[in-house]
């Protein structure tokens, strides 16, 4: 067998395991796509207009600020700036997945970045930790269907929409959040992940009491980039690297 043909098949085994772990992801997200298709058609979207956003910003809190905030007449600069707040922990999402894809060619870069979400972030750098390539097509894997799905079902809540169960009753809308949970606890066994996860938590509440959301994603997640950066190394239990 040719050196491209194991390349080849490594590649396809790769993307396939990507996608085996896309699974709980896409089951967890499918209800907030087909709520915001529904949402989107409720405050004047029309279901290209709602397919179009899904596919184009892809990011599911921040679609839900956005057409919650289309409808009310606010000024376009505070739609973005809010739209920029929810999203913000994707800056810091994009300065640490950097360093494990630094390797690929600029293209494959530029679409890394853009199916890049929590879980998407999350995964991979577990995998980075455990001494293993983050290679493209198992990228990819992961990545792909999570947008296809997302995108397919946002246009499904735009057209059967009333059709729609009240999610909350059936508490079909805490899945997400329990599967963030669990990747949240998958980093537990990092320095300083108890007091970070606990400052993130706190500033957070307090900062959905006060400022309101979304912002109280981004101050959170502020609090504990700001926390890990105050305690020195010797308090995690890791020397200093010189």
């Amino acid at each position: 067998m040719s050196a491209e043909a194991i390349s080849e098949n490594g590649a396809r085994s790769d993307f396939w395991d990507g996608v085996r772990l896309s699974m709980p992801v896409v089951v967890a997200s499918a209800p907030f796509a087909l709520l915001f298709g529904a949402l989107a058609v409720d405050n004047g979207f029309s279901v290209i207009e709602a397919f179009l956003m899904s596919a184009t910003v892809f990011g599911g809190a921040s679609q839900m600020v956005g057409i919650e905030l289309f409808g009310q007449h606010v000024a376009p600069w505070l739609i973005v700036l809010s739209i920029f707040a929810v999203n913000f922990r994707h800056v810091l999402y994009s300065a640490g997945i950097g360093r494990r894809i630094a390797h690929w060619p600029l293209a494959q870069q530029a679409i890394g970045y853009f199916v890049l979400t929590d879980p998407q972030f999350a995964v991979a750098e577990r995998k980075a930790e455990a001494g293993e390539t983050v290679g493209f097509a198992w990228y990819m894997g992961l990545g792909l269907p999570v947008y296809v799905f997302w995108v397919i079902e946002s246009a499904l809540g735009a057209v059967f929409g009333k059709l729609i169960p009240d999610t909350h009753a059936l508490g079909i809308d805490f899945l997400l959040p329990i599967y963030f949970l669990g990747l949240v606890m998958s980093f537990r066994k990092r320095p300083l992940w108890l007091p970070v996860v606990v400052a993130s938590a706190a500033a957070s509440i307090i900062a959905y009491k006060t400022v309101g959301s979304p912002w109280h994603v981004s101050i959170g997640a502020l609090a504990g980039v700001l926390l890990a950066v105050i305690l020195p190394p010797r308090h995690s239990g890791v020397e200093a690297r010189p």
